[in-house]
């Protein structure tokens, strides 16, 4: 298949599914990197705290807040 006719599938809602290759496919800037940070007690506490209240875990209150501000930064300039 031509891209001309992978786009056009694609754009008509057609199943393209078949002619992508699944396995290898990733999201690019998704790529995972691990830091450390360490935290006051009272930090990690408080980041329990709300974790729990929202249902979430600590790690994921901790992504979403800093890219909450990533974003605010991104808007301002």
């Amino acid at each position: 298949m031509k891209a001309h006719e992978f786009d056009n599938a694609f754009e008509e809602g057609a199943d393209i599914s078949a002619h992508l290759d699944l396995d290898r496919a990733s999201r690019p800037n998704r790529e995972i990197r691990r830091v450390n940070v360490d935290f006051p007690a009272w930090m990690v506490e408080e980041l329990d705290r709300e974790a729990q209240r929202l249902g979430i875990t600590r790690q994921a209150i901790i992504k979403v807040w800093i890219a909450r501000q990533l974003d605010e930064h991104r808007a301002c300039g």
